[in-house]
């Protein structure tokens, strides 16, 4: 029985990669010590895996920035605005044209926006989105892959396993830049570049190579079905002596069964954490020439595997298809999960034992196949373990179980209906058309972390870190006076992260120390862990507020994580439903809320970035979460009154399939990214007669360059042609904590000038 792993965190383990990318970009460093310094992360990563006895282990799956882009580099698959930078790829090599595809780039006389970005199916994990053309041709571009290869394959021999991004899974996460053609029917262009890595890969001696293709999991069209068959066909017709395994995850194969388990591959991967209840189909329709890669070791949580529920899974296989065609694995690459639980030195004993990180993962990997030839005495141990979680008193809490089940139809609606609200809210607060605002967050400068750590270490006082915090947003607060702000937000210099903030201070929580995973390029969040029963045993984030509000005579807006968002970006609890756990979290920001409208806050922001990414891959799951997720939703801001305007921002997010839910959630202001796809986004809304006030972004806050009044103004001329202008906000596309103050404030003074110009440029109607 072999055992292999997917894919491995690539951030190191005090983010290094994160550190260095940035210092380059600042040009603190140069390109030789950014690849010296990525190369030791790859090769401690490989000596890692390799020491826990991880039979097939990835060594390509690392990046300086996103796998997708690699292989967009690696297929020359550059859209064309990036052709002046292709002159210098001789003398620079490809880095900063890459950087470049992922950031934008302004300087040198040129002004180039990035390529789009979104989440990589259901995770928060951010992906550069290929961009195709009806002309498009392949080529093999980039050199890194097959260079890694070579370098792993000095440590780990046979053992060393490439892994690419699936040829249909690939165009099918990409999108069309143009009319009248199907990305899909590139796919006979592209097989062939295919074929040609692969072979280069097997005659470098490569024994098996990993195609990922997570699409296996999602609804396919009879279209895109028939092009993985041909795909995979062609490619076994043309190539012979390398075992392809084809990996999909995060779903079921359901209705794609029949398709998966025929492809003319060596091996099959599929997703035992996420739906385990699909293995006895699986193994009903798999040919006797097929091995079965069983995902059993959950790789995007932080719980310590159940061996009795995956030695049932394992031995299920094993018994129909013989120990030789069983692999055992993580249920998806480790890139989802944090590193080492040996450096969490400060964690609660009794819940660190019920917890496994990446490195421990592959030991798990490794203890599977060791019980399922016999040891007993790991599972036993396994057994106590798994066993004093359930038992643990620090789990549940009877009043907060009692609230959730208490939940009626009153605690999820509003006083009155949006147009009634509507005109409170116009006449209380008397905004200008095309009001502008911020989604929250200021840049977090490298005094302000520096002053937390310091208060965090007891180096300073309570009296002087709030002081400093207090001037910190006094300054702010009077910046956005004077550039003509008319919603006016504090800064959050308070808070370390959008969801540990409120984690911190909500009970059911714990953090860790180094528990770092990677969100986007160098964005790296630690997310919270969900351990019992989530309750608010105080005010949160009235101080700051209430502070802030008293500073100014214009409307401060309160800012809040919503319990979604709380939810998808924790670690969260794998013993009850997450719409229980989602409802706890509701009830809590419920009580802030109510707080901050009682301290004499009118504009309150509910952040639910990450309602989309919740979202099931497969339609027909879909609509039991967007009803439980809304409803989550609607119980935070139920409560308020009429004048109380209720904001929620979406990031990053294809919003067409569930508009109809987002407008159910009956925020009064909702923001959304829009500036990198020029608001394709908006067609969704318009199409749909989107009835509350949007706010579309027109500044991409990933990138450092700064858009042109007059982007902005088009933008905005865009926006006003698909919905009404007089429900039409101007603000960036998410917060602004990552960026740097001279870019921020140039490219905000832009903004706001740009929000004059269309309130003189654009009819509003009366």
């Amino acid at each position: 029985m072999l055992t292999q792993n997917l894919g491995y965190p690539r951030i190191g383990g005090q983010r290094q990669l994160k550190k260095a990318s940035e210092q380059y970009w600042a040009g603190k460093i140069g390109l030789r010590e950014l690849l010296q310094i990525a190369q030791t992360i790859k090769q401690e990563n490989w000596q890692t895996q390799l020491n826990a006895g991880i039979d097939l282990i990835p060594c390509n799956d690392f990046s300086l920035y996103d796998q997708t882009l690699d292989m967009s580099l690696l297929l020359d698959v550059i859209p064309q605005r990036y052709a002046p930078l292709l002159a210098n790829v001789a003398e620079n090599g490809v880095t900063d044209l890459y950087f470049a595809m992922a950031r934008g780039y302004q300087k040198e006389g040129l002004d180039i926006t990035a390529m789009e970005m979104t989440k990589w199916l259901d995770t928060n994990y951010h992906y550069i989105v290929p961009e195709f053309t009806a002309d498009q041709e392949f080529h093999i571009f980039q050199e890194n892959l097959f260079s890694d290869y070579t370098n792993a394959k000095q440590l780990l021999g046979e053992k060393a396993k490439p892994v690419l991004v699936g040829p249909i899974s690939y165009l099918l996460l990409g999108k069309e830049k143009e009319p009248g053609f199907d990305r899909i029917d590139l796919i006979k262009k592209l097989v062939p570049v295919y074929v040609a890595i692969i072979n280069r890969l097997k005659g470098l001696g490569a024994k098996w190579i990993q195609l990922d293709e997570p699409c296996l999991a999602l609804d396919l069209s009879k279209k895109e079905k028939e092009a993985f068959d041909f795909a995979y066909r062609r490619m076994a017709n043309q190539v012979s002596g390398v075992n392809l395994l084809v990996a999909t995850y995060f779903d079921a194969l359901l209705d794609n069964t029949q398709l998966a388990v025929n492809l003319p591959v060596s091996a099959l991967h599929i997703d035992l954490v996420r739906a385990p209840e699909q293995l006895d189909e699986v193994l009903a329709l798999l040919p006797a020439t097929l091995k079965l890669s069983l995902g059993v070791v959950d790789g995007r949580n932080v719980w310590r595997n159940d061996y009795s529920t995956s030695l049932n899974l394992i031995n299920k296989a094993v018994k129909k298809l013989g120990t030789d065609r069983v692999i055992i694995a993580p249920s998806c690459s480790l890139l989802h999960s944090p590193i080492d639980l040996d450096g969490e030195t400060a964690l609660n004993a009794e819940i660190k034992n019920w917890m496994a990180f990446a490195k421990q993962k592959l030991n798990e990997v490794r203890e599977l196949k060791q019980i399922a030839e016999g040891n007993d005495a790991l599972l036993q141990a396994n057994k106590i373990a798994i066993e004093g979680r359930r038992a643990s008193q620090k789990v549940h809490k009877q009043a907060v179980k009692d609230r959730v089940v208490s939940i009626t139809e009153a605690d999820t609606t509003r006083i009155s209906a949006f147009p009634i609200r509507q005109q409170i809210q116009h006449d209380r607060f008397s905004l200008p058309s095309f009001p502008t605002t911020t989604i929250g967050s200021f840049p977090q400068t490298d005094d302000i972390r520096q002053l937390r750590a310091k208060f965090k270490k007891g180096e300073l006082t309570v009296e002087q870190y709030e002081a400093a915090i207090e001037q910190a947003t006094i300054d702010v607060i009077r910046w956005q006076e004077a550039i003509g702000f008319d919603v006016l937000v504090h800064g959050e210099f308070e808070r370390n992260d959008m969801v540990e903030y409120f984690g911190e201070q909500l009970d059911g929580f714990l953090f860790t120390q180094n528990g770092w995973v990677q969100s986007y390029g160098s964005r790296c969040v630690k997310p919270p862990v969900i351990y019992g029963d989530v309750s608010r045993p105080k005010d949160m984030t009235v101080r700051w507020s209430q502070f802030a509000a008293a500073q100014t005579d214009k409307p401060m807006k309160g800012m809040l994580t919503g319990p979604v968002t709380i939810l998808q970006w924790s670690f969260v609890r794998d013993d009850q439903p997450r719409d229980v756990t989602t409802n706890q979290i509701a009830l809590a920001i419920h009580d802030e809320v109510l707080a901050l409208e009682a301290a004499g806050i009118g504009i309150v922001q509910i952040d639910e970035a990450a309602i989309r990414e919740g979202l099931p891959l497969r339609k027909a799951k879909r609509s039991h979460y967007l009803d439980w997720a809304v409803k989550a939703f609607r119980i935070t801001a139920s409560g308020v009154q009429d004048r109380t305007q209720i904001h929620t921002h979406m990031c990053y997010s294809e919003f067409n399939d569930i508009i109809e839910h987002i407008a159910a959630m009956d925020a009064d202001v909702i923001t959304i990214e829009t500036s990198r796809s020029q608001m394709e986004l908006l067609h969704a809304f318009a199409h749909f007669e989107y009835p509350n006030e949007i706010g579309p972004g027109v500044y991409d806050i990933h990138s450092p360059r700064v858009p042109s009044i007059e982007e902005m103004v088009a933008l905005l001329t865009k926006a006003a042609e698909l919905l009404p202008a007089q429900n039409l906000w101007v603000n960036p596309d998410c917060g602004l904590k990552t960026r740097k103050w001279p870019e921020t404030k140039e490219a905000l003074e832009n903004m706001v000038a740009a929000a004059k110009q269309a309130r003189e440029q654009i009819q509003i109607e009366a």
